[in-house]
């Protein structure tokens, strides 16, 4: 049901990659949050294996044991995952991306076309030039310094990451709240006091074992252009965003949903953030499994 591999990208690059659910069933690429890593929380893996779907994830480059990409765009993400197909012998897939796997998720519905079959992001951010959005506006403190940084440059980003990377190397589920209070609404707090912690701090025990790399690519990906329009998204996508997130606030995924053409905006009114992850899983992988692939 579960197990793990490498593939090598045609330009030399490691990827480490996760498998779980159903190892016969229809593929869907995972794409975790920031910072983090591939490995698949096993209650998805359960649902998935339930609806005849496997999991795909991977470490992005630069976290855990894929090699860095320094200078990636979001875009780049699709080049990587189709090599991940290929290796696999997949063809058609299905993808989703949670919170800072959100815009790389779409990466792959504008730019591998018929490939893939349908994208659902859970809590992702929209582009920093987004027009008509405040982009940082409801974010808690840290996330307002962490992307203040970004904008900065890199070394600027570097020095800001490098105080919180100790920390985050070593953390337990039981740490989290505390170490992220700025960042969790209660409904957010509340679901990480279960096995979702766990496994979003050994998520980024695995991701950040290597340094910051990955997580200052990824912060200095999402405040540049993502290197594709809106406009190209081709699949069908799902947006599902709740109110409660003081991560990604809810007005991300309202401009989502009204800018990725025939987005299916999903609110879900008692979730944060990662209770998502909880709460409305299930019926997100119903939605995927409806599809053809």
């Amino acid at each position: 049901m579960a197990g793990t591999a490498s593939v090598t990208t045609p330009d030399g690059r490691t990827l480490a990659i996760h498998l779980a659910g159903d190892p016969g069933g229809r593929a869907v690429v995972v794409h975790h949050g920031t910072p983090g890593a591939g490995p698949l929380y096993r209650r998805h893996a359960e649902a998935a294996a339930a609806r005849g779907l496997r999991l795909i994830g991977y470490d992005r480059p630069g976290y855990g044991g894929s090699d860095r990409h320094r200078g990636r765009a979001v875009a780049d993400a699709a080049g990587d995952v189709a090599a991940i197909l290929d290796a696999l012998g997949v063809e058609r897939f299905a993808t989703w991306g949670a919170s800072g796997g959100g815009p790389h998720a779409l990466a792959c519905a504008a730019l591998l076309g018929e490939r893939c079959a349908v994208a659902v992001t859970v809590a992702g951010v929209a582009p920093f030039s987004a027009e008509g959005l405040d982009w940082s506006a409801g974010m808690g403190e840290d996330n307002v310094a962490e992307f203040a940084a970004a904008v900065a440059g890199e070394a600027v980003l570097g020095d800001f990451l490098a105080a919180h990377l100790p920390a985050l190397r070593e953390i337990r589920g039981a740490d989290l709240v505390g170490a992220m209070r700025s960042l969790l609404s209660e409904v957010d707090a509340q679901a990480l006091t279960d096995t979702l912690g766990d496994h979003l701090a050994a998520q980024f025990r695995l991701g950040l074992a290597p340094g910051p790399g990955g997580w200052i690519d990824d912060d200095l990906a999402f405040v540049a252009d993502w290197g594709f329009p809106l406009d190209a998204v081709a699949a069908p996508v799902q947006i599902w965003q709740g109110p409660h997130d003081l991560m990604v606030p809810e007005a991300h995924g309202r401009w989502l949903g009204a800018h990725v053409p025939g987005a299916d905006l999903r609110l879900a009114p008692q979730d944060g953030h990662v209770s998502l992850l909880e709460t409305r899983m299930p019926a997100i992988l119903d939605a995927i499994a409806r599809y053809t692939f």
